[in-house]
């Protein structure tokens, strides 16, 4: 016979199996539990109505900015792993809303801490961490994804004491509404890819939303056209010289994208998990069922499993060792047993998990675009080959 109890009162009702938090300090635990608070109120209620609509809650950013979320390792002091757990936790909130931080913080918060000069860090840092200056990142292109590193076709030309752009990028999420993006440019002086911190206002910038999109409908993606675009000499960051200082900022980004999986498979669990419970079937739970049990705990381990390597591997960045292979290693895992929680949750959720009312249809949609962002599975199953091989497999 079923057993009974209350949900809320279980043990691992909240997808933390092996009490991974309880590697944090007290004082992130404290943070962590703040930042829940503020999901709770303020995030997940209008997560999936600005989903369906496809329209950014620009309402949220003050709020955001209050937070003080930004830069919580260089700036605040925290761990790589306060961090990378924090951002699953946003993640599990709301996967656009992550990926709106994930924008903002790690690519281009994170292009400047890594890339710009102690005084270019001085003009810019304040107003970025404080959310009055909103940031994208301006790396892919129209005919330049995993293979943009040896192909960037946006030109960067010396012309006296500015720099002159040409050129176009896509998928570049916050473009639509962002006071400054970073630009890479391959420089025709000598073929490097170089950093640009470019201000959307400026004439020659056209920045045109891309719709229909089946995955993230909340983040505000955006081709990029640069035609002519003039940039001072004081706005090219003085550490972006090559594609080899780009990856700095990648490889960290890609860790945090690896997080936005474990995410997405602990908010594929709540939500499928409290739904069995809930929901009556032939007069019982339908979590009294096996194959429901089985669906619910393989959507645990494959999370606990991604939440253990990411762990992990927050610790050797924390450390210094993190290399990056094994961010690589870690996003094409987390990502792969993703999709599949996701999948399960779905399945569990039967008919209603095909509408976005019961939010499982919008977990497993937005699992597609962090499947393929920041590094394609393939690309990064490529570059772990490589690191254990010691031979290359991309062309």
């Amino acid at each position: 016979m079923p057993t009974s109890a209350d949900p809320a009162a279980l043990p691992y009702a909240d997808g933390d199996f092996y009490a991974f938090e309880q590697l944090l300090s007290g004082k992130e635990r404290d943070r962590l539990a703040e930042v829940r608070d503020f999901l709770a109120r303020e995030v997940r209620p209008i997560a999936v109505d600005c989903w369906n609509r496809g329209e950014f809650p620009m309402d949220l950013v003050p709020k955001l900015a209050a937070l003080d979320l930004v830069s919580p390792v260089r700036r605040q002091g925290y761990s790589n792993l306060f961090a990378g757990i924090l951002h699953a936790e946003v993640t599990r909130a709301d996967a656009s809303i992550a990926t709106f931080m994930g924008v903002h913080d790690g690519l281009f918060t994170g292009s400047i801490e890594a890339l710009a000069s102690p005084e270019q860090q001085d003009a810019w840092l304040p107003d970025i961490y404080s959310l009055k200056k909103i940031g994208a990142f301006g790396l892919t292109e129209p005919l330049g994804g995993s293979d943009v590193a040896g192909g960037t076709r946006t030109t960067a030309r010396k012309d006296g004491a500015n720099w002159v752009l040409n050129g176009a990028k896509r998928w570049i999420g916050n473009a639509t509404f962002s006071d400054w993006v970073v630009i890479y440019a391959r420089d025709v002086a000598d073929n490097q890819v170089k950093g640009f911190l470019v201000d959307t206002a400026l004439p020659g910038v056209t920045t045109t939303r891309i719709d229909n999109k089946l995955s993230l409908r909340t983040v505000q993606n955006a081709d990029i056209l640069l035609q002519d675009v003039l940039v001072p000499d004081f706005f090219k960051l003085a550490g972006a010289n090559s594609f080899r200082d780009v990856n700095k900022v990648l490889k960290v980004t890609r860790l945090a994208v690896a997080w936005q999986a474990v995410g997405l498979q602990l908010a594929a669990f709540d939500v499928a998990r409290r739904y069995a419970v809930e929901r009556r079937q032939f007069g019982r739970p339908l979590a009294s069922f096996q194959l429901i049990q089985d669906q619910l705990v393989r959507i645990l381990g494959n999370a606990v499993s991604s939440m253990g390597m990411m762990v992990r591997l927050s610790q050797l960045e924390d450390e210094g060792m993190a290399r990056d292979e094994q961010s690589a290693l870690g996003k094409a895992f987390a990502t792969a047993r993703m999709r599949e929680s996701v999948a399960l949750g779905r399945s569990i959720l039967g008919g209603n998990g095909i509408v976005t009312d019961f939010e499982m249809a919008k977990i497993f949609a937005d699992a597609e675009a962090i499947y393929s962002y920041e590094g394609t599975a393939e690309i990064n199953t490529l570059v772990t080959g490589r690191a254990i091989t010691g031979i290359s497999a991309i062309v």
